[in-house]
């Protein structure tokens, strides 16, 4: 068997369209107490408004910081949109790219989510890539064409890089309550890093995996005892920072 123990394990927290200034003082008030001897890479995305405000206040906390979203365009007369280097600037280290939720509310294709991707790199951000089947490519036995699918188009103008990070997230688990089996997330994943592998080589095996969609502190150890899950991209238990905590202390 391969060794996968090498990519980092990654705990990202995508806080989505909730929270203003003061319940993310009290996330991370309730939080650092809770996670202050983990050794898992913790990664915070909350909305762009309260970006600057938590990257700089924690600054030392040992949490990084990630933006939910960027245009590919360096500047311009983009109404509503950050540019990568906006984000990098507002103090984050990570940006997701693609989740589901863009890809589907907001009509981005695999092109435009590999633009983001490549203007992420470009200004030192490391992307968290999303890709997932929905219900209806599921029950159609498409799921693995769809990955690859994506997958490949979304890095089609991508140089090899462990700095980007992959998260499979499979559309209908994400809010739902549905989660995807260990095995479910276990194969998807391994074959999203068998189609990396196809075509980076051997650089794939040191890209961290997450496994995304309805993680809670109940199913976390389960999914994290998977050989080629590296971590987790957590919505809605990450509002809390009690079960955010628990996730991150999963082997305690």
């Amino acid at each position: 068997m391969d060794d996968y123990h090498s990519p980092q394990t990654i705990i990202a927290a995508n806080w989505k369209m909730y929270k203003t200034r003061k319940g993310a003082a009290e996330f991370f008030d309730n939080l650092l107490p809770l996670v202050k001897d983990q050794e898992n890479l913790v990664v915070v995305c909350p909305p762009a408004t309260l970006l600057m405000t938590i990257a700089d206040k924690y600054a030392d906390c040992g949490v990084l910081f990630g933006a939910q979203n960027i245009h590919w365009v360096a500047e311009g007369a983009y109404t509503g949109e950050i540019s990568a280097e906006q984000a990098a600037d507002a103090g984050a280290q990570f940006v997701i790219c693609g989740h589901s939720e863009r890809r589907h509310y907001f009509d981005e294709s695999n092109e435009m989510v590999s633009h983001k991707v490549d203007a992420a790199l470009n200004q030192n951000l490391r992307p968290i890539l999303c890709i997932g089947e929905t219900l209806e490519e599921r029950e159609a036995g498409d799921t693995l064409e769809v990955l690859r699918e994506d997958l490949f188009a979304s890095l089609a103008t991508v140089e090899p890089t462990t700095d980007i990070v992959i998260a499979y997230e499979p559309v209908w688990a994400i809010g739902t309550g549905k989660v995807a089996s260990p095995a479910d997330a276990e194969e998807a994943i391994g074959f999203i890093r068998a189609q990396l592998r196809e075509l980076w080589g051997e650089l794939a095996c040191k890209v961290s995996m997450l496994y995304g969609g309805s993680v809670k502190p109940e199913n976390i150890a389960e999914l994290m005892a998977c050989p080629n899950i590296n971590g987790a991209l957590v919505g809605g238990a990450s509002l809390k920072a009690e079960s955010f905590a628990a996730i991150i202390n999963y082997k305690k």
